[in-house]
């Protein structure tokens, strides 16, 4: 079994990864479809787009700037977030990409927070995508009379009708002015009811527009899985411009929350049957060519670097970065030998348990032989019990053979020991395919043995219909104290109490004389 299994690693390893990268790249797919359409359809082609998203860590750089990006207002570029507006009041700000976004279909990905210490907050976050940068207004920290879409995550009810907090969709075409007296749900073209506000976990919200119609899904952060969305509002026949740059933008007012962006992740959209434009044809050639120039000066100080710490440092011997890694190949032979191990301390375990057994299984046979002996040696005038001697006889028997079944479960179980080691001891040539078989035939030998010791068990059940031997039943003990003694010895210290009662009655009486 060890040749078979050692001459056919290369292939079945291969096999796993390719089934392994299958499944993944159909689950991944799978995720990316939006709630609510239709599996039929074709999924377009997603491509990221790193010149017009953020997260972190080593979000902002030494300058506190933002790659790609600009802030303005109250805004905190940090390590791992951007705090758009601090919980104090009256606070707005906003970022925006610094290049314009020039994709017919799109998709944004948000993650963020708000938290504050109010059963209230306000006013809110919004998302934009505008031909213009809103870089101040008062527009949740933005400019209003906007070209194109908002996205509100709007937490004041500025209306009172308790609709609050809600994510409300807006369009504009550059001439219409936000209605704030009424939290814009006379100028919505989509709006949901949501709760975002001091949740567990982080809440991601995503926008695609795809095909005129502009989908908004919400994670409402109540659980880790980041792929936990649902369906909040659906815009059909939404016409938006083809260019613009995105932005995210908050404000406080009266009441004040911590606005804060994780991230915010954006992809190029494109119909199955086009092909969409590499991504070398976007960069001006001259920006390329500076990127180029500064990516060589930075592996020139690298190596100098490098140089410098091996002169200073000649006794410490750098090791590659892949032996730093495991491989795939070590990670699976890792996993079989600690299931191995596993088992084999299960097994050790099952081992030990059968030793005491046995001990006991000897134990009682020595002690009905004694009996069977004793019988036999106080026989009257040799006439012998019939029915008992073929009582402890059959009792004999049954014993006898419970040893000898528990022996071969011993040694099978030591064979399996065996079988483990040797496995481990090939540990290093062992396929994914021939190690499954491999416990496949460990698990099918542990339920043989299983039934044996099952089987025996019942064989070992006493049955109601057949006399057991019993053994002598102790006679009762005699009491030590009856019922006539007893009342007896009451009456003596009752009579005893007394007379000590009187004579102390007597002496205190006499003492008194003499005072």
């Amino acid at each position: 079994m060890a040749v078979s299994i050692a001459q056919r690693p290369a292939a079945n390893t291969r096999l796993l990864i390719l089934t392994f990268l299958t499944t993944l790249i159909f689950h991944h797919s799978l995720a990316d479809v939006p709630a609510g359409s239709p599996t039929t359809e074709e999924l377009p082609h997603r491509r990221f787009e790193y010149k017009y998203s953020f997260k972190g860590p080593h979000l902002s750089q030494k300058d506190g700037g933002i790659p790609f990006w600009i802030h303005t207002g109250n805004t905190i570029p940090s390590a791992d977030q951007v705090r758009i507006t601090p919980s104090l009041r009256s606070q707005k700000g906003s970022v925006w990409t610094k290049n314009k976004f020039n994709f017919e279909h799109w998709e944004a990905k948000v993650t963020f927070r708000v938290s504050g210490r109010g059963r209230m907050g306000a006013d809110g976050l919004a998302m934009w995508f505008t031909t213009e940068q809103g870089l101040d207004g008062p527009v949740y920290g933005a400019a209003d009379q906007w070209n194109g879409v908002g996205v509100f995550f709007d937490t004041f009810d500025n209306d009172g009708k308790k609709n609050n907090p809600a994510i409300v969709v807006v369009g504009n075409n550059g001439k219409l002015v936000y209605d704030h007296q009424n939290d814009g749900t006379t100028q919505a073209l989509g709006t949901c009811l949501r709760d975002f506000r001091n949740k567990p976990y982080p809440v991601r919200a995503k926008i695609t527009y795809y095909k005129k119609t502009l989908t908004v899904m919400f994670n409402a952060g109540f659980t880790p899985d980041k792929e936990d969305y649902e369906l909040c509002t659906k815009v059909d026949n939404m016409v938006i411009p083809t260019e613009g740059f995105f932005g995210i933008s908050a404000a406080t007012g009266g009441l004040a929350d911590d606005h804060d962006v994780l991230s915010f992740l954006t992809f190029s959209l494109s119909e199955p049957g086009q092909q969409p434009p590499p991504p070398e044809s976007e960069i001006p050639k001259e920006e390329k060519d500076k990127y180029q120039e500064e990516f060589q000066n930075f592996q020139q100080e690298l190596d100098k670097k490098k140089e410098e710490f091996q002169k200073e440092h000649p006794d410490i011997q750098g090791e590659p970065i892949e032996d730093i890694y495991e491989t795939v190949n070590d990670q699976e032979i890792r996993q079989v030998f600690e299931g191995q191990n596993r088992i084999h301390l299960e097994i050790k375990q099952l081992h030990r348990q059968l030793a005491m057994i046995l001990d006991e299984q000897r134990r009682y046979v020595s002690v009905i032989t004694d009996e069977v002996a004793k019988k036999g040696a106080n026989a009257e005038s040799g006439q012998l019990d019939t029915v008992g001697q073929q009582q402890l006889g059959s009792v004999l028997a049954t014993q006898q053979e419970v040893l000898q079944n528990l022996n071969e479960l011993r040694n099978s179980f030591y064979e399996s020991l065996k079988q483990i080691g040797s496995a481990q001891g090939n540990a290093g040539a062992l396929g994914t395919y021939e190690t499954i078989q491999h416990f496949n035939e460990i698990k099918e030998h542990l339920h043989t043995v299983k039934r044996d010791v099952e089987h025996l068990v019942q064989r070992n059940s006493p049955n109601p219909a057949e006399k057991t031997v019993k053994c002598p039943e102790v006679p009762p003990m005699p009491s030590c104290l009856s019922t006539v003694h007893f009342t007896i010895f009451i009456i003596v210290q009752s009579v005893l109490f007394f007379c000590y009662i009187m004579y102390k009655s007597q002496q205190e009486a006499a003492a008194k004389k003499f005072f």
